[in-house]
Formats: structure tokens, C-alpha cells, sequence
């Protein structure tokens, strides 16, 4: 399980590309989005790295 801050995510909109980068990353993975604190929790075996990286590529950087 892999926790990121995405100080970016501010609205279902971004919620919605965040989780879409991610399945693309992974798509067996399960994403959990809580917007009131701006984090995304992911259970996937993909590496975290790649993970991030799909995030930030979306425009969604982890803090």
C-alpha cells in the first residue's frame, strides 16, 4: 500500500485524472482519493516510484 500528498488534487476533476493515471500505472490497482486532505492511497504491487511518476506525469507531483 503506497500513501501520496497531492497538494494539486483540489476538485473531483483532478480526483478522476489521478485515479485514471494510476489504473493506467496499475490497472488492478484500488485507489482510495480523500480530497479534504489531498491524499490518495494505493494498493498495488507496482513500485512506488513508478506509481509517483505516473502521478506527476498526469500533473499531480506528490509533496
Amino acid at each position: 500500500m503506497h500513501e501520496f500528498q497531492l497538494p494539486s488534487m483540489t476538485c473531483g476533476h483532478c480526483a478522476a485524472r489521478v485515479n485514471r493515471a494510476l489504473k493506467q500505472a496499475d490497472p488492478a490497482c484500488a485507489v482510495e482519493v480523500d480530497m479534504a486532505q489531498r491524499r490518495v492511497v494505493v494498493k498495488s504491487h507496482e513500485d512506488r516510484a513508478v506509481l509517483a511518476e505516473a502521478l506527476a506525469d498526469a500533473g499531480y507531483a506528490p509533496a
